[in-house]
């Protein structure tokens, strides 16, 4: 019995649909790296990079509810930061409405969708931590876009 038992929890498991995990911080970023350290400049820094891919992040992954659009598996951006005792935001700016996805140093995610204005969005660390942030650049609606990610402490 208890073989039956097992054969028919298996059978479910794999016959049964599963998100994936489909982004992976531990991939190499997209668009390039960057170390900063608190005070850095030039500021905001620029990174030039194409939002969107073919994972949808509300549907294909385990990422929380609050996190949208179009992203590849891949981080489109990393940033391995020294905090001081300034805020440290992450900004789009595109024609297209981008998305932010960013896993923190703490192992948590944080997404928006528009807090930077129409299209555009914005994280936030008021108490940043020492670390290493993965970013992805989402599309909202699908594709991908010419977008520029801003790092800045001085929001």
């Amino acid at each position: 019995m208890k073989s039956i038992v097992c054969s028919l929890a298996l059978a479910a498991a794999v016959l049964s649909p599963a998100v994936a995990q489909a982004q992976n911080a531990g991939l190499t970023a997209n668009f390039g790296e960057i170390r900063l350290n608190a005070g850095f400049t030039p500021d905001p820094y620029r990174a030039s990079i194409t939002a969107g891919g073919s994972i949808d992040a509300y549907t294909d992954t385990n990422l929380p509810g609050s996190c949208v659009g179009n992203i590849s598996a891949a981080p489109d951006f990393e940033v391995t930061y020294r905090a001081g005792s300034l805020p440290l935001v992450f900004r789009t700016r595109s024609s297209t409405d981008t998305t932010l996805i960013i896993n923190g140093p703490d192992g948590r995610w944080y997404c928006d969708d528009d807090s930077w204005g129409d299209g555009d969005a914005e994280v936030r660390f008021n108490r940043p931590q020492s670390g290493t942030y993965d970013i992805w650049v989402g599309t909202f609606g699908g594709g991908t876009a010419a977008a520029n990610l801003l790092i800045t402490e001085t929001p």
